[in-house]
């Protein structure tokens, strides 16, 4: 164990060395191998896209900034018998651009289900001693038709069109240019047989349930949906491969959605005619939800399984609208309780209904956290971001987690006696706070997914980290916190990659996309920027990027343009690169100036004693050696005699005199008021971080003490840094609170502390299931809630 040694004070301006400890390190270049600085803090300069009229350089939309807008009327038939869309859609797309348009792209999303789609094809795949029948028939795949089958493209007056399908993408040819400014009315007719979402996997489709012989619709990237034209990329028209999401187009939408006369309809936007689907004693409880403070049943648990026992041969048209969204999306059911309240506080000039859709499996978790976690999402985002401002937000129990604009679906269903495990729990009201969430990013902040995953995935993420912790001061948040992401970023480099990484090119797609960005942005917050400069910075890219396209150059540059902090460091550390945080203090040297000389010529003696005090001098005293100069006392002169550490009356009145014609200030440096300690640290990680200090006095007494992250600029291997205190100190910490996801902390102190590493001796495991209570219960333990 190494101890602190304090040094008595000493007669003139004299720093007094003392070595506590040193380790070695090497120093790692990066970037440009032939310095030791200019790499890491450089500006991002050709990484980011050039500013222009369209999008400046501070970060905000240009003054000839512009984005397309597509329209739709769409009438779709849910055939309950056969699993099956059947749609109708007149789309008018406007040209925003200055461009002449030749054809259009539409995404037909639903085509990565087909039998011989390209993601069934690249993905490497494998078997085990033990398969399911599952894992086996995603080898051999089904025997159903799936994919869109395309049965009229026309343009307004019902002229058909030229067209071609690659894969998930299909190109109309239009019969003549589409000039700036310009509208086009195309017409789209089409089928498909709807996926088994628990088999084939993907964000929509069916889910059966065998106990009562029912379907739980859950339709999303269902209809023929305009591709993005931007003036960054122009079409995106990247495929659909299952991962990469989606880049839309906003617009308006009037949807007629026909089902069974016994099934409930929830989907984005607002229904226009309640009065002729629901029942009057429905109605009147809609009504009532729209004035509550609390969920209220607008279809009641009991009605939902009294609706499971039957089959309506009759048809209901459920009509919804929906006003400048990027997307639509709907669930359908006879096996759905819906409750709703209004949020009355907490949304600056909106209050939205907050509403859940939820099947009896789920209803002892979502009656009592659904909606209420809904509405708790969409006060702290707009406290974050910008108020939302849309009508409604719903969150729809379907083991599952996806996305869309004014609806999401979730999981989270307790076991059969109505118990569940705190796991699912909070795995639930976590899921259904990221996926509401994301009705801010990217619904409203419209970010390209298919190219820049973390753009809404890792905001969203952030800010669901935001919202958690403000439900429950004890929330056991699994991603935003900076030490949850050490474990990714230790990995070795052929396992990472940057955040800016598209997502088909991912390995681990949570850490990177979801967690990284997202623990980034924590730090951002809290660490590097603090939350005030923070919290204003990010509520203006919002702002000025709602209902608009943002690329990653775009937040970038408003997040230093909005609070006067030079980021691109940060940026090219966290985000282009795959470096980690390992900051290690290698060496502490105390200082203290002596202010007698007394004391100085005592500790030199001390020290003149230690110096020739050996191993060898002693053996010889103790086996009577005889020594030279006692032998014969004829080679002893002046200097056997002499004291060397004498003090002569002439040095005394020197120092006395230059005491003397010290300021007061001056004459506490040699009074012992402060002591000096030089810290020297080293960038093992490569990734350059603020220095954070904890220091701990000899009275017990703590101070944390933050240096920025630009201590590294002039050499961004190893630092050397002196610090002044009034107090000795016992001990030193770096990155104390955990905040800058160092990934070594045996280097962090001073002296070393040694934490062993335990182990259980058993430990039984049990997977998470989505969607199903999962992991221990102890409420079904106690008898139940």
């Amino acid at each position: 164990m190494i101890t602190m040694h304090t040094l008595k004070p000493g007669p003139v301006l004299l720093l007094y060395l003392l070595t506590i400890f040193s380790f070695q390190t090497q120093a790692q270049l990066q970037n440009n191998p032939g310095a030791n600085h200019g790499n890491k803090f450089e500006q991002l300069g050709t990484l980011l896209s050039d500013p222009n009229v369209y999008r400046t350089a501070s970060g905000a939309p240009g003054h000839q900034y512009w984005q397309q807008r597509a329209d739709y009327v769409i009438d779709v038939e849910v055939d309950d018998e056969n699993q099956r869309v059947i749609g109708s859609e007149t789309i008018t797309y406007t040209n925003n651009s200055p461009d002449p348009l030749h054809y259009l792209w539409l995404n037909l999303d639903e085509n990565e289900h087909k039998a011989d789609a390209e993601s069934k094809k690249f993905d490497e795949s494998s078997l085990s001693e033990q398969m399911t029948t599952r894992q086996l028939r995603q080898f051999i795949g089904g025997n159903r038709d799936l994919g869109i089958h395309i049965l009229k493209v026309a343009d307004g007056s019902g002229k058909p069109l030229p067209y071609t399908i690659n894969y998930t993408m299909m190109r109309v040819e239009l019969p003549a240019a589409l000039k700036p400014g310009a509208k086009f009315v195309l017409q789209v007719d089409w089928q498909y047989n709807i996926s088994d979402r628990m088999e084939e996997n993907g964000r929509g489709g069916y889910e059966y349930f065998a106990e009562d012989g029912n379907y739980l619709y859950t339709i999303t990237q269902w209809y023929p949906r305009m591709a993005v034209y931007s003036d960054f990329q122009g079409w995106q028209n990247k495929q659909f491969t299952g991962r990469g999401e989606f880049a839309q187009v906003f617009g308006d939408f009037k949807v007629n959605i026909t089902v069974p006369a016994d099934h409930i309809v929830g989907a984005t936007g607002e229904c226009r005619n309640y009065a002729n689907v629901l029942t009057p004693t429905q109605l009147t409880r809609w009504k009532q939800a729209q004035q509550a403070d609390e969920p209220v049943e607008v279809v009641t648990l009991e009605e939902a399984r009294q609706a499971m026992q039957g089959r309506a041969t009759a048809k209901k048209t459920w009509i919804y609208e929906a006003k400048n969204v990027r997307d639509f999306a709907f669930v359908t059911s006879r096996r759905l309780v819906w409750d709703a309240m209004r949020v009355k506080q907490g949304i600056e000039g909106y209050t939205p209904m907050a509403m859940s859709y939820y099947g009896p499996e789920a209803y002892p978790l979502y009656r009592r956290y659904s909606t209420k976690a809904v509405a708790h999402t969409l006060r702290v985002y707009s406290k974050h971001t910008i108020p939302y401002p849309y009508p409604v937000a719903i969150s729809v129990e379907a083991a599952n987690g996806m996305e869309y604009p004014m609806i999401c679906f979730n999981y989270g269903r307790a076991d059969t006696d109505g118990t569940y495990s705190e796991a699912t729990k909070y795995g639930m009201i976590s899921v259904i706070i990221h996926e509401v969430g994301h009705n801010f990013f990217p619904m409203i902040v419209n970010s390209d997914e298919r190219q820049w995953t973390w753009m809404d995935e890792g905001m969203n993420t952030f800010c669901q980290y935001l919202a958690e912790q403000e439900w429950d001061k004890d929330y056991p948040s699994r991603r935003g916190p900076a030490h949850k992401i050490v474990d990714y970023m230790k990995l070795p480099k052929d396992q990472l990659e940057p955040i800016m990484t598209n997502s088909e090119n991912i390995v681990q797609f949570g850490p990177n996309a979801y967690a990284k960005p997202a623990t980034a942005l924590n730090i951002l917050r809290e660490t590097v920027m603090g939350r005030e400069l923070f919290d204003y910075a990010f509520k203006e890219y919002a702002r000025r990027w709602a209902f608009k396209h943002p690329t990653p150059a775009d937040f970038f540059r408003t997040m230093e343009d909005a609070s006067a902090v030079d980021l691109d460091w940060f940026w090219r550390g966290w985000f282009f690169g795959t470096d980690p945080v390992d900051i290690s203090l290698d060496d502490v040297q105390y200082f203290q100036p002596l202010g007698n000389l007394e004391t100085l010529q005592g500790d030199a003696k001390e020290a003149y004693e230690q110096d020739i005090n050996t191993v060898a001098r002693q053996r010889n005293i103790e086996a009577g050696i005889p020594f030279a100069v006692e032998a014969d006392t004829s080679l002893q002169d002046f200097y056997n005699k002499w004291d060397r550490f004498a003090i002569d009356p002439e040095q005394q009145a020197a120092f006395r005199q230059y005491y003397e014609s010290l300021t007061p200030e001056e004459k506490e440096l040699y009074d012992g008021k402060y002591h000096f300690y030089q810290l020297k640290f080293s960038n093992k990680g490569g990734l350059v971080m603020p220095i954070i200090l904890e220091w701990t006095y000899a009275d017990g007494s703590t101070e944390i003490e933050r240096i920025p992250a630009y201590i590294w600029r002039k050499n961004e291997n190893e630092v050397t840094k002196v610090f002044a205190k009034t107090k000795e100190v016992t001990s030193v910490v770096v990155d104390p609170l955990r905040e800058t996801a160092d990934i070594d902390e045996s280097n962090n102190a001073w002296p070393r502390r040694h934490t062993p590493t335990r182990f259980e001796l058993f430990k039984q495991g049990n997977t998470p299931v989505r969607g199903a209570s999962s992991g221990p219960n102890p409420m079904q333990r106690s008898g139940g809630g």
